[in-house]
């Protein structure tokens, strides 16, 4: 097990190639997106409106420049990110045996 920072991401669906590409920008190239999310509040509105829920992990020492780059994108469109702490757990042996 490693520590590794967790980034969540809950942005309007137009923005995502941006935060996407902010991501890849700043070396964080794996992450999973969840398409259609309905969320209340996030966006600064109490309507409920799907969104775009965006979750990466990567090296604490990664997560600044990404945050940097992030945050003038959702200050300009809305949306939300929440960064935290978590523990990676690999199996060292990634070959299943046939």
């Amino acid at each position: 097990m490693h520590s590794v920072k967790r980034i969540e991401i809950i942005s309007d669906s137009i923005e995502l190639p941006k935060i996407i590409r902010s991501l890849k920008d700043s070396g964080i190239d794996r992450y999973t997106i969840f398409r259609n999310v309905e969320t209340s509040g996030v966006s600064g509105t109490d309507d409920a409106i799907e969104m775009e829920y965006i979750i990466a992990f990567c090296p604490p020492e990664q997560v600044k420049t990404a945050i940097e780059k992030i945050r003038p994108i959702l200050n300009r469109f809305g949306g939300s990110c929440y960064v935290s702490d978590a523990m990676e757990v690999r199996s060292t042996n990634c070959v299943a045996s046939l």
